[in-house]
C-alpha cells in the first residue's frame, strides 16, 4: 500500500471511529501528519481525494472539514462513473438496478401517502403531454426517484440514484422514442403507481419488475445490434448506439 493510501486509510479510521465527527475540522496539517506517520505532502494528496469523494471539504483560509457524510453526498460520484459504463459491465448495472429499484417499489407501497401518490400521477399527465426527449427524460428521472424517496430510506434513495443515472434514462428514454415504445413504457408507469395507490407491495414490486426486465431486455438488443453493426465484441460495447442523442442511424451514415 502506497503512504497516499495508507493517510486516506487512517483519516477514514478516525471517522469510521469517531474520533472525527460530522462537521469537525481536522488539526492542523503538521500536527495531523505528525499523528498520521507521514508526510505533509502525502497528507496533502489523501485529503485531495477524500475532498473529490465528498467525505472532507477543503475550505481556503479556514480549514478542512468532516462533511455531514450525508448517503446523497458521499455516493453522488458514482452517477458519474455508472455514465463511463459500457457492454457487459453497463448490462450488469441495470442487473442491479432491477433487483433493486422493484424492491423498492414494494416498500414504497407500504410507506407511501396519498399526496405523493396524486403528485406521481401529476408527473405522469406531464409526462404524456410532453414532447421535447428533454422533458421527457426530466419527468422520467423525477417519476422513479419520487417512488424512492417514498420509501423514507435515503441509503436506498442513493444507492437507486446511482444506478440510474439520467444518463442511462436518457439513452433508455431516446430508444423509447425512436421506436415508438413511449405509449407502452407510460402504460407500465400507470401500472405501477395504480399498484402504490392500493398499497400492494406485491403488485407493486411486479408492476416495477415488469418495467425494469423490459427496459434490460431492450439494453441487451441495443447492445448486441451494434455488435452485428460494428463486428465488435458486445461486452466492449455501448458507446455509440446507446450514447446516441435521438438521431437515428440514418443520421449517422449507418
Amino acid at each position: 500500500m502506497g503512504v497516499t493510501d495508507a493517510a486516506i486509510e487512517a483519516i477514514r479510521d478516525l471517522i469510521a471511529d469517531g474520533r472525527l465527527a460530522p462537521g469537525d475540522r481536522l488539526p492542523p496539517e503538521q500536527e495531523l501528519a505528525t499523528e498520521l506517520g507521514v508526510s505533509r505532502n502525502s497528507l496533502r494528496e489523501a485529503v485531495s481525494a477524500l475532498s473529490q469523494a465528498r467525505v472532507l471539504d477543503v475550505r481556503r483560509g479556514d480549514g478542512t472539514y468532516v462533511t455531514s457524510l450525508a448517503p446523497g453526498l458521499l455516493m453522488s460520484g458514482l452517477s458519474f462513473v455508472m455514465d463511463l459504463m459500457r457492454g457487459q459491465t453497463l448490462l450488469e448495472i441495470f442487473e442491479v438496478r432491477r433487483l433493486l429499484e422493484p424492491a423498492a417499489t414494494g416498500l414504497a407501497a407500504h410507506r407511501i401517502t396519498s399526496g405523493e401518490v396524486a403528485d406521481l400521477r401529476a408527473s405522469l399527465d406531464e409526462l404524456r403531454a410532453a414532447v421535447d426527449v428533454e422533458e421527457q427524460i426530466a419527468l422520467d428521472v423525477e417519476f422513479h426517484a419520487a417512488i424512492a424517496r417514498a420509501t423514507g430510506n435515503e441509503t436506498l434513495c442513493s444507492v437507486l440514484d446511482a444506478l440510474s443515472t439520467r444518463g442511462l434514462r436518457a439513452r433508455l428514454w431516446r430508444g423509447y422514442t425512436e421506436g415508438s415504445k413511449m405509449a407502452w413504457a407510460l402504460d407500465q408507469h400507470e401500472q405501477i403507481i395504480n399498484a402504490l395507490e392500493v398499497g400492494d407491495p406485491v403488485l407493486a414490486r411486479a408492476a416495477a419488475t415488469v418495467h425494469l426486465a423490459a427496459s434490460e431486455s431492450w439494453l441487451h438488443q441495443l447492445v448486441h445490434e451494434e455488435a452485428d453493426l460494428t463486428g465488435a465484441d458486445p461486452t466492449t460495447l455501448g458507446g455509440r448506439l446507446i450514447g446516441r442523442t435521438g438521431r437515428s442511424r440514418d443520421d449517422d451514415g449507418e
